[in-house]
């Protein structure tokens, strides 16, 4: 009987052990899965969000399925930062899971799309909130404010509500009006967030008379990593990157390939988001208007035409890599510059194509100003569409304001400068009788190029249909009518309009 018990035992200590040896807590039973440190340095703008975009499909497809976004920003656009919520809360997280790793900072925009990630971890010495909304150049009060806050706090709740953060503690980095206190929970032993007004009132479950202050009325919240961690929004607070891996393998029982991707911005998506950047945006508009307005003054097609063609080309590029200008926005600013420069090189005047031009211009400008599909007019349609709206408008003006000024100054002083007096027309002075004041490549004290309708004179380069003729010593602008004419063709003046010279030819 003993040895039948014995037997019996061991049999029943083999099959224990089997059991125990199956769990799948077991290092050799771990499952692997793949990890990608996806970096979100820097400004959120649009040019970050496609960033995130395009790395973060990349790694899904190279089977990874833990993203890890590192993050450290002081926040930027508030649109961009809103759609990066909507493609980690509607998309990401529903195929990987997502987790926030806070490097350095995560202020404004950064606190928002940090909360939409399933995990926060926060490196030691960091700081995550503060994200109520500015506008550039304005002060966002009243109605105004409460507007835009009212969905970036609904987007904060939404997020801490799915992700198991404190919504009152998300609530109070949005609106400065909140004061939170933490409350110990006598029955679970662990802190509770309340705003003022809606403190608990039974002191046999809270301990009310120990109850701090979080954050006051007159606050923006902003948790350092400790605080985060104690209040329950940052799951871990870690040393480096190494330490995240270990922290998701040991609570996930996971174990992480060797190899964990790091995926930076490219510098093609650096250099787009450096021109979509409001002063480089506002200097590539002035450049642009600069040298269209210089090539106006100026006989023929050259470098300052060139110039503002490669502007608009970077303007324009920039504006639709990054979805703010769909195909219908510029094929109507392309459409506006092809009819004012038919205005301005064929029609004599200035009549409905260039009106039309400016029109069509100035739409599809304004249009890359507002986010839209192609089937909807580009308007915006809430608040916060309206304060970036406004935003990048003050840009463009700001270019506009700028090349005024520069425009001034070069048709002030630079035809008076010698080594540059080839550089723009010069205006003549105007002569008695019929004769008119005309531009000419000549400075003023060196010809007085007085010119009426009925001179002659001689094509110096060829009018296709615009040009340069010249009238006794004086090199003027003119336009042709009718065909083009080659070097040497005699010319008579048959209307002066403004300073626009339209000639014929004539007989010798």
């Amino acid at each position: 009987m003993s040895k039948l018990l014995f037997v019996f035992l061991s049999i029943s200590a083999a099959g224990s052990l089997y059991a125990e040896s199956g769990e799948p807590n077991n290092l050799q039973e771990q499952k692997k899965v793949k990890a990608a440190f996806i970096i979100c340095e820097g400004t959120i703008d649009d040019g970050l969000y496609k960033s995130i975009e395009r790395r973060s499909e990349l790694a899904l497809e190279l089977g990874c399925e833990y993203l890890i976004f590192e993050i450290d920003t002081f926040g930027g656009e508030l649109m961009a930062a809103h759609d990066i919520w909507e493609y980690f809360m509607h998309d990401i997280n529903l195929r990987a899971h997502t987790v926030a790793y806070v490097s350095k900072k995560a202020i404004s925009a950064g606190a928002l799309i940090s909360v939409a990630c399933n995990d926060i971890i926060m490196k030691q010495n960091t700081r995550i909130g503060d994200c109520a909304p500015i506008a550039l150049g304005a002060k966002l009060e009243g109605v105004e404010r409460e507007k835009v806050e009212t969905d970036t706090r609904a987007a904060f709740e939404a997020a801490g509500e799915e992700n198991g953060y404190p919504t009152v503690l998300l609530k109070a980095m949005v609106t400065q009006q909140i004061e939170v206190y933490k409350v110990k929970n006598k029955e679970t032993g662990k802190l509770e967030f309340f705003e003022g007004d809606s403190l608990p009132d039974d002191p046999n479950k809270y301990d009310i008379d120990n109850k701090k202050v979080v954050v006051t009325e007159d606050e923006l919240l902003t948790l350092t990593a400790s605080e985060a961690f104690e209040y329950g929004l940052a799951r871990a607070v870690v040393k480096n990157r190494s330490e995240v891996l270990s922290f998701l393998a040991e609570r996930d029982g996971v174990s992480f390939d060797e190899q964990v991707l790091v995926l930076k911005t490219s510098w093609s998506e650096e250099m787009v988001r450096w021109l979509n950047s409001p002063v480089v945006a506002g200097i590539l508009i002035m450049v642009a208007l600069l040298g269209v307005y210089i090539e106006f003054n100026t006989p023929g097609i050259g470098l300052p035409g060139l110039v503002a063609a490669i502007c608009f080309a970077i303007i324009i590029g920039s504006k639709y890599l990054i979805g703010m200008a769909n195909w219908i926005e510029v094929a109507l600013f392309v459409v506006g510059l092809v009819l004012l420069t038919i205005e301005v090189f064929v029609l004599p005047g200035f009549g409905i194509a260039g009106v039309t031009g400016i029109i069509c211009i100035m739409a599809g400008i304004f249009g890359m100003l507002v986010k839209n599909p192609p089937d909807t007019v580009p308007w915006p349609q809430s608040e916060l569409d309206w304060y970036l709206f406004t935003n990048g408008l003050l840009g463009l003006l700001t270019g506009i304001a700028g090349f005024l000024i520069l425009a001034y100054v070069f048709s002030k002083f630079i035809p008076r400068l010698e080594f540059l007096s080839g550089l723009m027309l010069a205006p003549t002075p105007a002569k008695k009788g019929d004769e008119v004041e005309i531009s000419s490549t000549c400075p003023p004290e060196a010809v007085a190029a007085g010119l009426k309708v009925g001179d002659t004179g001689t094509v110096i380069t060829t009018l296709r249909p615009a040009g340069a003729a010249r009238f006794g010593d004086a090199v003027v602008d003119v336009v042709a009518e009718g065909d083009f004419l080659a070097a040497g063709t005699k010319v008579k003046i048959i209307e002066i309009r403004g300073n626009r010279v339209v000639v014929r030819a004539v007989e010798n």
